[in-house]
């Protein structure tokens, strides 16, 4: 499923990073207008920006959640490291706390989605969309660019979210595309709908956290199980697929760990942009 969807840590990165440079982008066109001080376009840049804040802070949750998972996995995946140590009994009981760990991260992440998803506005701004040209003109055009940049920018969030927070597939977030004319007729607002929807359409019908590495954990802690349930263990093949649960898990880690600091800044960039337009218009 997710490695036919691309959803692996790798993809959610770039996914990330194309988020960003959206965001650093937009900013830097309004320090080049200079725009007229204490006018409404700050206050819609610092709505956006704090949508972005809030949605980053549910997905460093969700990541914390598989940080915590990796961590104790890791413990119990360290005592299956020498299998002629441990009794059968022993093997598949550490196996099956692993599994129980997996069960616990993926009720987490659901319960964080339950609470948190719904708060994130992640739909197309329709009223905004529909709005007059010259109202999208106004602010020597940033109006328009801001409401073609969140709509962006949701495409995006609800990919990050659907990969490492918690999808239901048969509820995901539904992209409403516009008649001919409208703004998301431009090719790149296109783009982002499109790879959105794209993505939604070939979720598998369970719902859950759709990371390819998380897959992959699950994948070989069911092959080191169906190993160990064998009449008689043989230990090259048991040596084999422990190599693969150990291999998953560093991958897991690995992602989570790269995609945590990609995240922290992305925080700090925010900040930094929100004090700068401030500060900017204190000194028109």
């Amino acid at each position: 499923m997710a490695q036919n969807l691309m959803m692996t840590m790798g993809f959610l990165e770039a996914v990330l990073s194309t988020l960003r440079s959206a965001h650093a982008q937009l900013a830097a066109l309004a320090q080049k207008l200079r725009l007229p001080a204490g006018d409404k376009w700050l206050d819609e840049y610092m709505d956006e920006s704090a949508r972005l804040w809030k949605a980053c802070q549910v997905m460093k949750a969700g990541l914390s959640s598989m940080e915590n998972y990796c961590s104790a996995a890791a413990d119990l995946a360290s005592l299956l490291a020498d299998p002629a140590q441990l009794s059968r009994l022993q093997i598949k009981r550490a196996i099956s706390d692993c599994q129980m760990e997996m069960r616990f991260l993926d009720g987490r992440n659901r319960r964080l989605a339950e609470t948190r998803l719904q708060t994130l506005c992640l739909n197309f701004d329709e009223n905004h969309l529909l709005s007059s040209g010259s109202k999208l003109n106004e602010y020597s055009g940033f109006r328009g660019v801001l409401y073609a940049m969140r709509n962006v920018s949701t495409s995006l969030l609800v990919i990050l979210l659907s990969g490492l927070v918690y999808c239901w597939p048969e509820s995901s977030f539904s992209l409403r595309f516009h008649k001919e004319g409208s703004i998301l007729g431009s090719g790149f607002m296109l783009s982002a709908a499109t790879l959105h929807q794209r993505v939604i359409n070939q979720l598998d019908s369970q719902p859950g956290i759709l990371v390819y590495e998380l897959q992959k954990v699950k994948l070989s802690t069911d092959e080191l199980k169906m190993e160990t349930a064998r009449g008689r263990l043989e230990v090259e093949s048991y040596n084999n697929k422990f190599g693969n649960l150990k291999s998953s898990f560093g991958d897991l880690q690995c992602g989570v760990e790269s995609m945590i600091v990609q995240l922290d800044d992305f925080f700090d960039e925010i900040v930094e942009v929100r004090e700068k337009l401030t500060d900017m218009c204190a000194h028109m």
